[in-house]
């Protein structure tokens, strides 16, 4: 009888330590990707451009809008110029170079990819799906604009 207490007693402090062990392991946080790996994941292309609220997407020429950026880590990337071509001796798929700014806050590119803006965008928010970026353009007036691209 004691033997078969001590084979029971052994049995289910065993079987005590060894199903916890067996759960999924749903406690590891996910991992967050990098400004750099969420910017180089895919393509993008111009969704809207709003300023002060207002959507300005007709401001951009159909040139830029149907534009789509590859950003490539280490700091290369190219746009193809898609259907309309805002100079038709434009070569097709020119390239720039990209860098991060000011602790990730600004993104740094070598070509100028909005009419009447400068080379660097503010990033407002980027995700796996969207890059929402900001600048001052000048089309008329100066004016910020907030330009979503999307994959």
């Amino acid at each position: 009888m004691k033997n078969r207490l001590t084979l029971w007693t052994i049995s289910l402090f065993a079987l005590l330590i060894v199903l916890p062990g067996c759960d999924k392991d749903d406690d590891d946080p996910p991992t967050t990707k990098t400004k750099t790996e969420l910017l180089t994941t895919g393509t993008w292309k111009f969704s809207t451009a709003t300023s002060s609220g207002v959507d300005v997407s007709s401001q951009i020429p159909a040139c830029i809008r149907d534009n789509v950026y590859t950003f490539v880590a280490g700091g290369n990337g190219s746009f193809n110029e898609g259907a309309a071509k805002c100079n038709s001796t434009d070569p097709q798929t020119p390239t720039f170079t990209w860098n991060f700014a000011s602790n990730e806050t600004v993104l740094h590119v070598s070509a100028l990819l909005l009419p009447g803006g400068s080379n660097d965008f503010t990033i407002v928010s980027i995700s796996e799906t969207q890059l929402v970026i900001s600048q001052v353009i000048t089309i008329g007036i100066p004016m910020t604009v907030i330009v979503t691209l999307v994959h």
